[in-house]
């Protein structure tokens, strides 16, 4: 498993917040490392660990590589699983159950200055409420939950807290058995933020965009996933605006659109600038990019979402009223010229109930503050054997008190009518 610890010159000594996510697309993983960030501005030391990397035998990258098959060969299957682990009752218990052997490498790889872990990520939430229920890890664990949809995998037995960056999220992790669920703003950069004219203007000049007229921005997380060329196509035919495509690291929708479409890229490095270009962006998953939209001030759509947590995303942001989910093509004209008309404004979480200046590493630090530091593997883990043998023998004990005495045999008299007494 990758660390990636806090840059040179900082004092090991100090309190250390290890946050875990995984390289499953970039959401996860963006989260994360803006939370690091903000943790090593107030003086944190942060860790930064990928949790599929504790997997024996690279079956972490094996499990990657099937979910982005699925969604890009087989999304129908994806769709059936997303839909029966999200009704299941049993869809916790049997993750905890196969993700038990990434326990113990997960506890050892936590340095002993750690005063709290974060998570980004489902599994990794998973395995550690397992390790904090268990009595094998004495640090609080926070879930940071980077979508607005909850599927049941995060929501994990024994996490202290959850962090959600909406209200509508918040109702749906307590529904599912999340105790203390806290409303934070997104960790989004502070450089996503809402164009002027002149930054709009340089912006265009930069990736080489019209100067003139509105242009949507078509994204498809970085795998590059979901209908992206149908979507190209259906825009630029209605001439609403002039669609630039993001097509993340996925090199052959890249060549493909590049063919039909005139302003493509791959991999963006400078997303603000990208955003602060645009008017309006259609995407398809609800998940970082999102987001960034909305802190942007750009209206967003939502169309032709990918299955599973996109189509869930997408209904929750409409409910919310954060995005607009576009559910045809022959309304998608008038749906994206009515949002981009209602022009530039705060779009960082539409309505009152949606705002919050509650920062989420603000939260994680206050609790790492409060937190005596990790202690060693195998001592926490003997202590917590020690103690279920206790509860156990404790058990025994009081039932063996409990139970009646067997009564004496009482002697056996007549009553006068023939009949036996006692």
């Amino acid at each position: 498993m990758t660390a990636r610890r806090a840059p040179a010159g900082v004092d090991e000594r100090q309190r250390a917040i290890v946050v875990i996510s995984a390289a499953v697309g970039a959401g996860h993983d963006g989260a994360a490392r803006e939370l690091a960030r903000r943790l090593q501005r107030q003086g944190f030391r942060v860790d930064h660990l990928d949790v599929l990397d504790a997997f024996p035998w690279r079956m972490g990258r094996l499990i990657s590589g099937v979910y982005h098959g699925l969604l890009t060969r087989a999304p129908w299957s994806y769709a059936a699983l997303f839909a029966i682990t999200n009704r299941s009752r049993n869809t916790t218990p049997v993750a905890q159950r196969l993700l038990s052997p990434l326990r113990r490498r997960l506890r050892r790889l936590l340095p002993p200055e750690t005063h709290a872990v974060v998570s980004t990520y489902p599994f990794a939430s998973q395995v550690l409420g397992s390790l904090r229920e268990q009595g094998e890890l004495d640090v609080p664990v926070i879930a940071y939950l980077t979508d607005f949809s909850v599927h049941p995998l995060c929501v994990a037995p024994g996490v202290d807290m959850y962090c959600a960056a909406h209200p509508e999220t918040a109702v749906r992790a307590r529904a599912l058995g999340a105790q203390d669920v806290r409303v934070v703003a997104p960790l989004v950069s502070d450089r996503f933020r809402p164009a002027t004219a002149g930054t709009k203007r340089q912006a265009r000049q930069k990736f080489g965009l019209p100067e003139e007229g509105r242009i949507a921005l078509l994204v498809a997380g970085s795998w590059g996933v979901g209908d992206v060329e149908t979507t190209a196509t259906e825009v630029a035919r209605t001439r609403a605006a002039i669609p630039v495509v993001v097509c993340g690291r996925n090199a052959a929708l890249h060549r493909r659109l590049s063919r039909r479409v005139r302003h493509v890229f791959g991999w963006v490095d400078d997303m603000p600038t990208l955003m602060r270009a645009v008017d309006v962006v259609v995407e398809n998953a609800g998940g970082l990019t999102c987001l960034e939209a909305l802190a942007s001030g750009l209206p967003v759509a939502t169309y032709r979402p990918i299955p599973g947590h996109g189509t869930a995303n997408a209904a929750i942001m409409a409910g919310a009223q954060v995005a607009s989910w576009i559910r045809r093509s022959d309304v998608l004209e008038s749906a994206l010229i009515r949002l981009m008309n209602e022009g530039p404004q705060d779009r960082s979480m539409a309505g009152p109930r949606g705002r919050t200046d509650l920062d989420a590493a603000t939260v994680v630090a206050a609790t790492a503050l409060a937190t005596k530091p990790l202690r060693d593997a195998d001592q926490v883990r003997h202590e917590s054997r020690v103690r279920r043998l206790a509860a156990v023998a404790s058990v025994l004990v009081s039932t063996m008190h409990a139970r009646p005495a067997t009564p004496p045999n009482r002697a056996r008299t007549d009553n006068g009518n023939g009949n036996p007494e006692g």
